[in-house]
């Protein structure tokens, strides 16, 4: 199938009570959506890193009473899994699609990433636009934007606290027209990675 964007019927998978009814809905409305959008972003995504990329689609293994309450699609180098690596995800809440270059807490390498981007603080600011996101934590709504976080702090707690995470990117809003563009939303993505690549090569040199 083609990507034809996401739609108010893919937010409201969020309100299903039930897991295997959720869980139902995602596999039918939105991990569908996830599959062809790779079509378009793998190849624009293996130019930006250098690298052969591999989609990961979130299985939610792990729940077994709980519904989740977003679900995401991951791009990463290693074909087996993306967890332990930096990697790119594309996903959903119940109010907006997130778009993130995502280190999260199963890093093994946490610590020395966390030192290569204090090291490169400043080229990271110039990088990053004031408009885009930063999250602490790939389980939670919240983020800052890049213009009003201490990126100090947060870089510091990412290195220190064991489930210190450091995701950047973009969110859109479940009600922007944008997101049922697919070619718009396509271009939005390509250009998120292109933005963030500088840290994705900071995070994976000499791993």
């Amino acid at each position: 199938m083609a990507f034809t964007g996401f739609n108010e019927t893919d937010f409201e998978t969020f309100s299903i009570e039930g897991l295997d009814e959720r869980m139902t809905a995602i596999q039918e409305r939105i991990q569908p959506k996830f599959k062809a959008l790779s079509d378009s972003i793998i190849p624009e995504l293996e130019s930006i890193t250098g690298s052969d990329m591999h989609l990961h689609v979130a299985r939610h293994a792990r729940r077994k009473v709980n519904p989740p309450q977003d679900t995401w699609s991951a791009y990463c180098h290693n074909k087996r899994g993306y967890k332990k690596h930096p990697h790119f995800q594309i996903g959903l809440f119940d109010d907006h699609v997130f778009i993130w270059l995502a280190h999260i807490y199963e890093l093994p390498h946490k610590e020395d990433i966390a030192d290569r981007f204090i090291e490169n603080k400043s080229s990271i600011l110039e990088t990053l636009p004031g408009d885009f996101d930063i999250s602490m934590d790939h389980m939670k709504k919240p983020s800052q934007k890049v213009s009003e976080i201490d990126l100090d702090d947060t870089l510091k707690r990412f290195k220190e606290v064991k489930k210190g995470e450091f995701l950047v990117g973009r969110k859109i809003d479940s009600a922007d027209p944008l997101l049922k563009d697919s070619e718009a939303f396509i271009k939005t993505v390509i250009d998120t990675f292109q933005t963030v690549a500088p840290l994705y090569k900071i995070a994976m040199r000499d791993m």
